[in-house]
C-alpha cells in the first residue's frame, strides 16, 4: 500500500508543470511552502525575512526537487499585512504569478477549538491557491494591487487622517488631565498664561510635575496643528495647480454641493482614482455598505452592512450623505430619502442614511466616469 501511494506521488508530480507557493510572513524570518499538487506533501523552508536572494535559491531548489523543468510556472500567494505589497511586486517582477489574499476570506475550521500553527496555515494556503488556480475562485478574495504611483498617492491624505487623530489624542488626555483637577482651560492660544495663572479648588496652584506635562503635551500640540496646516497647504497646492488624472476627478467631484475637498480628495484617492468597477454591486462591497442577509429555513432576518470594506470610505460616505441632504435637497436622491425614511424615527433616519451613502457612491462613480451628473443634483458656481 505504502508503495503504490508513493508512485502515485511521483507520477502527479512528473505531470505537474506549476510549482505552487505559498508564504507565512512575519517580521524575522519566513515560512515557504513548495508543492505542485494535493496529493504531494509540501515542502517547507524558512528564511531570513526580506531575503530575497535566498527565496530564489528555494524556488530554484523546489523545482529540481519536485523534477520540474526550469521554466516551470510559479503561482504564489500571501496574505495581506504589515509587509504590503513590495513581495508581490518582486515576485511578479521575476516572472512569477502572486496573488495577495484578504486574510479574514480564507477558509477555516468553525470548531471551537481548532488547532492552528504555521505549518498547518502552510498547507492550507497551499491547498486553497490550488482550487484558486483550478478554477474555483470564491475559496478567497484577492486584493488588487495598486501601482507604485496610486499607493504613493494615498499617502498624503491617510498622513492627514493620522495627524488629526494625532491631534484628537493629545487634546483629549489634556482635557481628562484637567478634569481630574476640576479644571477647565481653553486650548487656545492664551494656554499657557492661562496655565500660570490657574489654581485648583483649594487655592494652590497646579503641581509642578502635572505643570510641566501640560506644557510638554502643549507642544506636541503646537506641533501636530503646525503639520496638519502643512499638509492642508500641501494638498490644496496640488488640488490647484496638479494635471494629474486623479487631481481632475477630484476637481470634477468638488464642483458637487456638498462635496468638499475633503470627501472628493479621500473618494477619489482611495476608490476612483485606480480601481476598475464594472458594477455598482463591487462599490457596495469595497466599502463596507453590502447588506448581510441571514437565511437558514424559516428564519430570515438581515445583519446589517458588512464593514468589511474601506473604513475611511464608508465613514465619510455617511457624513456626506448627510450633507447631501442639506445642499442637495432638490436631488432625486434626496427626495428618495424623505419619502422612503424622512417620516420614520431617529433610528429608521440613521439606517436610511447608509443606503444613501452607497447610493451616493455609486451616482459619484456614474459621475466620474460619464459625467452625467446625478438626477437633480446642482453644481457649484
Amino acid at each position: 500500500m505504502k508503495r503504490t501511494v508513493a508512485t502515485r506521488r511521483d507520477q502527479a508530480t512528473a505531470q505537474g508543470q506549476v510549482l505552487y507557493m505559498a508564504f507565512e510572513l512575519s517580521r524575522k524570518e519566513w515560512t515557504v511552502g513548495f508543492t505542485t499538487s494535493m496529493a504531494q506533501s509540501p515542502r517547507e523552508r524558512k528564511l531570513d525575512a526580506g531575503d530575497v536572494d535566498a527565496l530564489e535559491r528555494e524556488i530554484a531548489r523546489a523545482r529540481t526537487r519536485f523534477k520540474l523543468p526550469a521554466t516551470a510556472e510559479v503561482i504564489s500567494c500571501y496574505e495581506a499585512g504589515r509587509d504590503g505589497f513590495w513581495i508581490h511586486r518582486f515576485l511578479e517582477a521575476i516572472g512569477h504569478t502572486n496573488y495577495v489574499v484578504d486574510s479574514s476570506s480564507i477558509e477555516v475550521n468553525r470548531k471551537a477549538r481548532r488547532a492552528k500553527t504555521d505549518r498547518m496555515d502552510l498547507g492550507g494556503l497551499l491547498r486553497l491557491l490550488i482550487r484558486y488556480h483550478a478554477g474555483e475562485h470564491r475559496v478567497w478574495s484577492v486584493v488588487r494591487v495598486p501601482s507604485p504611483e496610486a499607493e504613493d498617492a494615498r499617502q498624503l491624505h491617510r498622513e492627514l487622517i493620522t495627524a488629526r487623530r494625532d491631534r484628537t489624542r493629545i487634546i483629549n488626555r489634556m482635557k481628562s488631565l484637567m478634569a481630574t483637577q476640576g479644571i477647565d482651560i481653553g486650548m487656545g492660544s492664551g494656554f499657557e498664561t492661562a496655565l500660570a495663572h490657574t489654581v485648583l479648588w483649594a487655592g494652590l496652584p497646579i503641581p509642578d510635575q502635572l505643570a510641566a506635562r501640560f506644557a510638554r503635551d502643549w507642544k506636541r500640540l503646537l506641533a501636530q496643528r503646525e503639520l496638519v496646516r502643512q499638509i492642508e497647504a500641501e494638498r490644496n497646492a496640488i488640488f490647484r495647480e496638479s494635471s494629474d488624472p486623479a487631481v481632475e476627478k477630484v476637481r470634477q467631484l468638488y464642483s458637487l454641493c456638498g462635496v468638499g475637498i475633503e470627501s472628493a480628495w479621500l473618494f477619489v484617492m482611495e476608490f476612483f482614482a485606480w480601481r476598475e468597477f464594472t458594477n455598482r454591486r463591487e462599490i457596495g462591497a469595497l466599502a463596507g455598505l453590502a447588506p448581510t442577509p441571514f437565511q437558514s429555513g424559516d428564519v430570515r432576518r438581515e445583519l446589517g452592512i458588512a464593514k468589511s470594506g474601506n473604513p475611511n470610505v464608508r465613514w465619510l460616505a455617511i457624513e456626506i450623505a448627510w450633507s447631501w441632504l442639506r445642499y442637495q435637497p432638490n436631488s432625486e436622491l434626496t427626495l428618495w430619502y424623505e419619502r422612503r425614511f424622512g417620516a420614520g424615527s431617529s433610528r429608521i433616519r440613521r439606517i436610511g442614511i447608509v443606503a444613501l451613502a452607497r447610493r451616493l457612491l455609486i451616482e459619484f462613480w456614474r459621475f466620474l466616469e460619464t459625467g452625467a451628473l446625478p438626477t437633480g443634483a446642482m453644481t457649484k458656481a
